[in-house]
């Protein structure tokens, strides 16, 4: 089995990549560098199936630069299902901390959110005691969170892309469908699952309605695309942070921990610490001038 090593610059580091390139070709015997992205991402073919040791090795070879490593096999890449999750994945927010600004909880709500998407709570539990916080909230509050929503850089250029090749698309949260929906639309998702807030006399009545969407439903949302279109989990790819994500980023053929919190990241086999969402193309092989802007 032949290996691929993607070497993704972040943000304002692209002015280093070309030198780390030449430092992993000096640790590693790989084959000639192909420029996906001038500066910005640069796959290098290797020999073998050891993509543990060869990941090993580019990582001491690029050292601290803010350069992300990603090593897979060389065949296969372009994958035709993808699952994202929405909160700081696709979007910047979480929006359960946005909803917990018009309590004046932000603080605590947040810290319970940073514990359970590390892993350190169990995620149906802390969803419900956040929603509790926010009862009797209007909820006109939920377009105005919405306003609040920022795209994560590179989702526009991600999906117009996956969307263009025939990729089916999906956008699974635990958090709720009134932001889910507003984005999945925007970009173009071909489905979305996502919990539901229960509404009450025009109230937030501080409850989840059932059944809350879990990490199994990720998974499970994953596996079930990949059967109806009838491809293999190696042609699917997943995305996300959160200790929810890790079932489904284990079951994709291509499962990417995105800037994840610390645990995710220490339990994926792939991540992006540094790179906008691009990489996601990158990583599949996709050359810039295939990278379509909206």
């Amino acid at each position: 089995m032949n290996l691929v090593i993607t070497l993704i610059a972040g943000r304002d580091t692209e002015g280093l990549l070309a030198g780390r390139v030449t430092a992993v070709r000096s640790a590693l015997p790989v084959g000639s560098p192909e420029w996906l992205a001038l500066g910005r991402a640069c796959d290098l073919p290797v020999t073998g199936n050891d993509a543990a040791k060869a990941e090993k090795a580019a990582r001491q070879a690029i050292g601290d630069a803010a350069i992300d490593v990603l090593v897979q096999p060389a065949e296969g890449r372009r994958k035709r299902i993808f699952v994202a999750d929405l909160e700081s994945t696709i979007i910047e927010n979480e929006m359960l901390d946005e909803l917990a600004d018009f309590v004046g909880l932000r603080p605590h709500v947040a810290e319970i959110t940073r514990r359970a998407m590390n892993g350190e709570l169990d995620f149906a539990a802390a969803l419900k005691e956040r929603v509790a916080l926010l009862k009797g909230l209007p909820a006109t509050v939920l377009d105005e969170a919405a306003g609040r929503i920022r795209l994560m850089p590179g989702a526009r250029p991600l999906l117009a892309t996956l969307r263009a090749a025939g990729v089916r698309t999906a956008l699974v949260s635990g958090g709720f469908t009134v932001f889910v929906e507003r984005i999945a639309a925007e970009l173009g998702f071909d489905r979305v699952s996502a919990n539901r807030l229960d509404i009450t006399d025009g109230q937030i009545a501080g409850t989840v309605a059932l059944p809350i969407l879990t990490r199994e439903t990720k998974r499970d949302t994953l596996l079930q695309m990949a059967q109806d279109a009838g491809v293999p989990l190696s042609a699917t790819l997943a995305v996300g942070d959160g200790a929810n994500d890790l079932p489904m980023l284990e079951a994709a053929g291509l499962g990417i921990a995105f800037h994840a919190k610390p645990a995710v990241a220490a339990a994926s086999r792939w991540r992006l610490d540094h790179a906008d969402l691009t990489g996601i193309l990158y990583a599949q092989g996709y050359r810039q001038e295939e990278i379509l802007e909206s």
